[in-house]
């Protein structure tokens, strides 16, 4: 994929800058549980402050019922937590559309986008009127790239000149270099409830990378495919054939899937558990996590990788009882020499759940733009951005 322009090397003081960013923080009762996307949107706010703009923010929150408003999904907090970053005020406009005064050098966060009609139908209208608040417009929101909404697409085909932020140009520089020329053995890691979500990655990976590591219902899934019994663990039937094809080797897919050997069930009718042989899983039970022989086989697995790509946990982490899986592969992904990147919810927590953030190559603020990228589909956000720049 090709890359889409950067900011200018000189920005004029004084200008208009409209800086699409992704704030779209967990917030519980007022407050912010996770500001890694807050702190990785400071290193741009930070280079156009320097250069006297006059910054205005956009990003959504949550999944608000668009065309009004809802106090539980205003960015007002978000603003809060800009400011204590930044180390001075950043200014919070609930209305905006028709236009906002703001001073060089200084950051305004703008009211959640998905409170406009016509934000998520990329309507061209509110393309119009956001474009015409800015003299420069820069997509910074990896997360948002693969959708197709005023803020993220409509605006740029509008706005005066348009360029991709430093976060998504170094985004896409990442994942570029793990799946599109990796370092060999590449090992990646895909892990959730369902198939159904994550088939276009499965496939896609099984293609190019050396070792598919399945996990969680997924892996339970192939496990039915390949002929084991797996008691009442949850698994998809209906992508029984898609887990047999992938299995199956091809001079298309490259990847082997290696299964687990053993896993952590839960014992029905209690909180106990056990490990089994994986052929030895009992009526009744329930898979929730890998065994102890697995995690040493998918540890050396990622001891010996060069590249390593990861969406998923292997079990259900949260609970303590079944997230020695997930911790022993990610620790063993943070102790190798591979370049490693990261990304999607449920990993990012896991990462910072086990202390290992400072030991992974990168992680990505994106999660289903992680996906997409990873199956293959080319970002509208990014698209957009190198159309209009050509």
């Amino acid at each position: 994929m090709s890359m889409p322009p950067g900011l200018p090397g000189k920005l004029k003081p004084g200008s208009r800058v409209l800086l699409r960013t992704d704030l779209n923080v967990p917030i519980e009762s007022g407050r912010i549980t996770a500001d890694e996307r807050i702190r990785a949107s400071i290193q741009t706010l930070r280079r156009l402050q320097q250069a006297r703009c006059r910054v205005l923010v956009m990003s959504h929150l949550g999944r608000p019922q668009e065309g009004r408003y809802d106090a539980a999904a205003s960015l007002e907090p978000v603003a809060m937590a800009l400011s204590e970053r930044l180390g001075e005020p950043a200014v919070f406009r609930r209305d905006w559309i028709d236009g906002v005064e703001s001073k060089p050098g200084r950051v305004t966060l703008l009211e959640n986008v998905r409170f406009l009609e016509g934000e998520t139908g990329n309507s061209d209208d509110l393309g119009r009127r956001m474009a015409a608040l800015c003299d420069l417009y820069v997509m910074d929101a990896f997360g948002s790239a693969h959708r197709a909404h005023a803020s993220t697409h409509a605006v740029a085909r509008y706005a005066p000149r348009v360029c991709a932020g430093p976060l998504l140009r170094r985004e896409l520089r990442m994942l570029q270099r793990a799946l599109e020329k990796p370092e060999r053995p590449l090992v990646a890691i895909v892990g959730g409830a369902k198939v159904s979500t994550k088939i276009e990655v499965l496939e896609r990976l099984a293609e190019i990378a050396d070792e598919l590591i399945v996990g969680g219902g997924i892996a339970n899934t192939f496990m039915v495919a390949a002929g084991l019994d797996i008691g009442d663990s949850l698994h998809e039937p209906a992508q029984l054939d898609l887990a047999r094809r992938l299995m199956k080797s091809s001079p298309r897919r490259r990847a082997t899937v290696p299964l687990p050997q053993d896993v952590v069930c839960e014992i029905p009718g209690s909180h106990e558990s056990v490990v089994r042989e994986a052929d030895e899983v009992r009526s009744g039970e329930r898979i929730m996590d890998v065994g102890p022989k697995t995690q040493d086989h998918y540890g050396r697995l990622a001891a010996r990788a060069r590249t390593v790509i990861w969406n998923g946990p292997l079990g259900v982490f949260e609970d303590p009882r079944f997230a020695a899986g997930t911790k022993a592969l990610g620790h063993a992904i943070a102790d190798s020499q591979a370049f490693s990147i990261a990304g999607g919810g449920d990993t990012l927590a896991a990462v910072g759940s086990f202390r290992i953030k400072s030991k992974m190559s990168y992680l990505s603020t994106g999660g289903g733009a992680f996906l997409e990228y990873a199956a293959g589909r080319t970002l509208p956000a990014v698209e957009i951005l190198k159309t209009v720049a050509s």
